[in-house]
């Protein structure tokens, strides 16, 4: 063999970094895809003609499957090669990521979201013997695999309304095609010896009341990003990229928190993450206007609520790198259970919220037209405009009232303009008391993971 020349580089240890990064991105968008397409889900809304229960499904059918896969492959995952494991999952993930870019109706792109699902569990369950075989220990593997699972929920929001406002929805599923191809390079490369070697049968239930802290807190997440987005896109009007912007305050908030998190028992950490994360929701859920201002702040809390609960957690839960395999399959089930169970209440109770929240708009639009200070020939005529844009309405928006407004000489007649904003600030009002319940309880599991946190602040580290 030769030596390498004089001043040349080993190629291994940067191939072996490439490996790493390629799997660790894998990782994150594999986490990111429980809620990377949320601000996409006002174009879906839009293009397929659905309602909120069945724009609810593009998420919830990727968890429901990830949860049920992953909780089954506990059974028999440390029996596997991880490798192939890993392999399946990139291979499954590419071809159902291609499949949901290309979907052209609201069934395909929910089928093949639910085949991402199965990919998806795959490919998490395989990573982390992967990552501690090409990072050299355990333990190093456990630290990327948290790192890029707490990057990933939190990100991917943001991402896929970049993603979205910049090309179109389908992007947000493309661009996960070359990640899965990666990962799916690196599997077949990995060493031979990457496999579930790792002492294993070890009973699970020590880490049930960390997992269960896990589920609560990823249960609320479910309100901070998928009511959150619908709420700052269809009731405040912002573009996709724009709501990237403001739901990155998540994000930002997590990665700020996550080192002073370092400095916390375990029992703090998660107590004080779930007490930030609580009262964000519940800002939320009683927004006192459509102010971006108060939504922003209470994003924020919510950010550095999951920030110091969520890396904790999660390493309590992996505990010192045996059975990893095991714990890492189940601590993915327990998560994306907790995302299923609160998705399920809050799309239903948000879908009726919103019915009554319309009834009452237009109730408020009629009085704000009937006392605006205008003549009785102007009037009438926009009443009756208006009430045929508030038709053809969906109930989860603000119609654009513009070109009516314009017709009947809003940029001419002060006293008109003062109609159109009356009535769209008190359609956003009633449409914004519309979430108050949605929110709410996601606020309630929040509180329930504090709860949880008192109850087993002893036996969180296993």
């Amino acid at each position: 063999m030769e030596a390498p020349a004089v001043g040349e580089r080993p190629k291994r240890p940067l191939r072996r970094s490439l490996q790493l990064v390629a799997v660790a991105l894998a990782v994150a968008v594999a986490f990111a895809d429980s809620s990377i397409v949320v601000l996409a889900l006002p174009e879906i809304f839009t293009e397929f003609a659905t309602t909120i229960e069945g724009v609810a499904w593009v998420i919830t059918s990727y968890n429901v499957v990830v949860a049920v896969c992953a909780l089954a492959l506990v059974l028999a995952v440390h029996r596997m090669r991880a490798r192939l494991v890993l392999a399946v999952g990139a291979l499954v993930f590419l071809a159902a990521s291609v499949a949901c870019a290309l979907a052209g109706s609201l069934g395909v792109l929910i089928a093949a979201r639910s085949v991402q699902g199965i990919g998806g569990a795959l490919l998490l369950a395989g990573s982390l013997p992967v990552l501690g075989e090409i990072a050299g220990s355990s333990a190093r593997g456990v630290a990327v695999w948290t790192a890029a699972a707490t990057i990933g929920a939190a990100v991917g929001p943001a991402l896929g309304g970049a993603l979205t406002q910049v090309f179109d929805w389908p992007a947000v599923f493309a661009v996960q095609a070359p990640i899965a191809g990666a990962t799916l390079l690196v599997a077949f490369g990995a060493h031979a010896g990457a496999t579930q070697k790792e002492r294993t049968g070890a009973p699970l239930l020590p880490v049930a009341p960390a997992n269960l802290c896990l589920a609560l807190i990823f249960g609320a997440l479910a309100g901070t990003l998928f009511l959150g987005v619908l709420l700052v896109i269809n009731v405040f009007g912002y573009s996709p990229i724009q709501g990237a912007l403001i739901v990155s305050l998540i994000p930002a908030g997590t990665l700020l928190a996550s080192p002073l998190a370092a400095g916390l028992s375990l029992a703090l950490a998660v107590g004080g993450g779930a007490a930030l994360l609580a009262p964000g929701l519940l800002g939320l859920a009683l927004l006192p206007s459509t102010d971006i201002g108060y939504a922003m702040v209470a994003f924020a809390l919510c950010g550095v609520g999951l920030g110091l609960s969520v890396p904790r957690l999660t390493t309590a839960v992996l505990g010192d790198g045996n059975d990893i395999g095991r714990r890492g399959t189940l601590t993915v089930g327990a998560r994306h259970l907790g995302l299923v169970v609160a998705l399920a209440v809050v799309a239903p109770i948000l879908a009726s919220d919103l019915t009554a929240s319309s009834d009452v708009a237009v109730l408020n639009a009629t009085a704000v037209v009937v006392d605006g200070r205008i003549s009785a020939t102007t009037k009438i005529p926009l009443a009756l405009d208006i009430r045929d844009v508030l038709d053809q309405a969906s109930e989860s928006e603000i119609p654009d009232f513009t070109a009516v407004f314009e017709e009947h000489g809003s940029e001419t007649d002060p006293a008109v303009r003062r109609v159109q904003d009356d009535l769209v600030d008190a359609i956003a009002e009633a449409i914004t008391r519309g979430f108050r319940a949605s929110f709410s309880f996601c606020a309630l599991l929040a509180a329930l993971a504090i709860g949880a946190t008192i109850v087993f602040r002893r036996r969180l580290a296993p």
